[in-house]
């Protein structure tokens, strides 16, 4: 496992190295979101009982952040390793598909923690936080940067150019990730928006992590957990036919 393990302290001490753009700025974006909702929502009924609009907020942010940063963290590494032209190198390391693909994973799902943790970290500056279910936390959280790292993967090998990433993360990405439950609670929406919300695979890791802090969620936490984990198997078989390919990669 050598291999691997260098390849994923190089993939980490690349985000590293710009801690200012990789972790300190979606955190700061993030304590944006929250001062400015917190504030215009303030005085309204609580969307779950007993759980105030700013606590409401705080997971919500804390995945979305996740789940950006984690296919930001892959897709950006693999696109620009293919345009620099040292992408070649690790190819042509003794490295296995699998290890390959874990250490891309590794890497993203570090970057997510890093950012959930400071967002955490300034939000129990001003509201409580309890945490009632851990495991559904920590389970929510790393499938859930898994599947988009694994999604960032993917992204990576098909784009060609900047451009062709920027769209895949604006049209795809950023929308699901909006439209997923952050900033309201699904028994809000109307009944069609509802059905159509539903089809959307990151509503439930924000739905999920939601309940790992406050107990209560709009859908059955095991049936999200199971969603969750289907749609970080089918990305990652993806990911990983693609990389076995070779697809886009070896040219």
């Amino acid at each position: 496992m050598i291999g691997f393990r260098t390849l994923l302290y190089k993939e980490v001490l690349r985000f590293y190295k710009v801690f200012l753009q990789t972790i300190l700025a979606p955190i700061i974006t993030a304590l944006l979101y929250l001062v400015v909702f917190s504030s215009t929502f303030k005085g309204r009924p609580d969307i779950l009982p007993g759980v105030s609009y700013l606590a409401f907020l705080v997971p919500g942010l804390m995945m979305m952040s996740m789940i950006q940063n984690a296919f930001a963290n892959s897709s950006s590494s693999l696109i620009q390793s293919k345009i620099a032209g040292n992408l070649i190198f690790i190819l042509l390391s003794p490295l296995s598909t699998f290890e390959f693909f874990l250490a891309f994973i590794g890497a993203a799902v570090v970057r997510a923690f890093l950012v959930a943790l400071g967002i955490y970290v300034a939000a129990i500056v001003f509201v409580a936080m309890p945490m009632r279910h851990p495991v559904y936390l920590v389970l929510f959280a790393l499938f859930g940067s898994g599947a988009l790292g694994a999604l960032g993967i993917i992204a990576g090998i098909w784009s060609e150019r900047f451009d062709q990433l920027a769209g895949f993360q604006n049209f795809v990405v950023v929308p699901l990730s909006f439209l997923s439950g952050v900033f309201y609670s699904l028994r809000s929406l109307p009944p069609i928006w509802q059905t159509l919300s539903k089809m959307n695979p990151l509503l439930y890791m924000i739905d999920g992590f939601r309940y790992g802090f406050f107990g209560l969620s709009d859908v059955s936490p095991l049936a999200s957990l199971g969603i969750v984990i289907a749609f970080f198997a089918v990305i990652s078989i993806l990911a990983l036919a693609l990389v076995a390919r070779g697809y886009r990669l070896r040219n």
